[in-house]
């Protein structure tokens, strides 16, 4: 029996231009649910029977009210929110979705717009991503179980978010799988390495210039506009720039990632388990400012998304000591630079090796038959995402035999 899993995507869509009638009802929508949001937010209502009773005096759908009696909750006791933005879109449960196509029509997606009140809802036509055509089409059939859907209001455009969840084959490793490590960084976006009998081949390395110039130039624009009070639209505008760039990026590294793992034969890709990355990072207010605002989680989760749709398993690992590991002996080195590590085993082939890609290979080894590889260190918790157990045997590998030497040079 074939073993399937649940994934989920967000179908994005661009309302075509509206009417003028119809784009005030947009934003009459729009401003009526953050005004509803904000009140419901600051009552400090934490239930979603505290929540309901500041909704319901408020002139929106069942549908919109529902989301904030789940939504609003959430904001205090998982989220731990002190204020709210001014930008959120209006979300909407799965009930009020409604869509209609025709291969007659220009834009042959329209969606329903839910409005209070019976019979004030009204279509408008939609721009869909091509690449989720058929995801789209599956809307009308039994094969994808729509969520929750939003509504988000940009300067000049109107886009639409549809979360959705379906079926797909679960990937499982072979008996003997290659298995591709992707370190993500701050110099290096990302860095892929496979291990083959224990060696690392071909190393992958996705460059972070672009991202890291981009996050720079983002802090000081939005930073220099605010100073000088300049229109909203115009901070909005180049705020939503930045971060578009950003997403083309991310989308970019993690689909060229699982290309590369997929030319592997039967590749399985291990990640780092970066779950509580945020919280475990304390570096200073300048370089929690760098480090917070990468994408580690998102291009993790795009990675692993674009990998299951592939048909490749994905596995995760601690990250602890992987940047710090020489791959080769299982020691304990230094990293001095942001590009070299340094082997400090007297006894090991290893002396100075691109950093990236020995982190990168020791994601991949990090993985065995026994459950995960530890480096050498004392007192550290190294288990599994999986919850599997750690075999001490794997805890310490002997010295590799001396291959060639591989130098910062080669892959600098």
């Amino acid at each position: 029996m074939v073993a399937e899993t649940t994934a989920t995507k967000t179908l994005e869509a661009t309302l075509a231009p509206p009417t003028a009638h119809k784009e005030r009802r947009l934003e009459r929508t729009v401003a009526t649910y953050r005004r509803t949001l904000e009140d419901a937010f600051e009552s400090g209502a934490d239930t979603q029977s505290a929540v309901n009773d500041v909704v319901t005096p408020y002139t929106l759908t069942s549908y919109a009210k529902d989301a904030l009696k789940s939504y609003v909750p959430q904001l205090s006791r998982t989220y731990d929110a002190a204020e709210i933005g001014d930008d959120h879109p209006v979300r909407f449960t799965n009930r009020g979705f409604r869509i209609d196509h025709s291969s007659e029509r220009t834009h042959e997606f329209c969606w329903r717009v839910p409005q209070a009140g019976r019979g004030n809802a009204f279509w408008i036509p939609l721009r869909i991503n091509p690449e989720q055509e058929s995801l789209w089409f599956d809307l009308f059939t039994d094969d994808v179980t729509v969520g929750e859907f939003r509504l988000q209001q940009h300067r000049t455009t109107w886009v639409l978010h549809v979360t959705v969840e379906y079926d797909v084959v679960d990937p499982e490793p072979t008996d003997d799988p290659t298995r591709i490590g992707f370190d993500i960084g701050e110099s290096k976006l990302l860095t892929g390495c496979a291990c083959q009998d224990g060696t690392p081949t071909q190393p992958y390395i996705y460059d972070g210039g672009r991202a890291r110039a981009l996050r720079k130039e983002m802090h000081t624009t939005l930073k220099r506009l605010q100073e000088r009070d300049a229109a909203e639209w115009r901070i909005d505008e180049r705020f939503d720039y930045y971060q578009n760039a950003l997403t083309d990026i991310v989308e970019k590294a993690s689909r060229e990632a699982v290309e590369y793992a997929a030319s592997f034969e039967d590749p399985v890709i291990v990640l780092e388990d970066l779950s509580h990355i945020r919280e475990n990072l304390d570096y200073g207010t300048y370089m929690n400012r760098r480090l917070h605002a990468w994408a580690f989680a998102r291009l993790t989760d795009r990675i692993e998304d674009k990998a299951l749709e592939a048909g490749i398993a994905v596995e995760f690992v601690n990250p602890r000591y992987t940047s710090q590991t020489c791959h080769a002996c299982g020691h304990i080195g230094s990293r001095e630079s942001q590009a070299a590590f340094t082997c400090t085993n007297a006894a090991c082939w290893v002396s100075e090796y691109q950093a990236d890609i020995n982190a990168a290979a020791n994601i991949a080894g990090r993985v065995d038959p026994w459950g995960e590889s530890v480096p050498w260190k004392s007192e550290r918790d190294d288990s599994p995402r999986d919850g599997s157990t750690v075999d001490s045997a794997t805890a310490r590998r002997e010295p590799s035999a001396r291959p060639a030497q591989t130098t910062l040079a080669e892959w600098g």
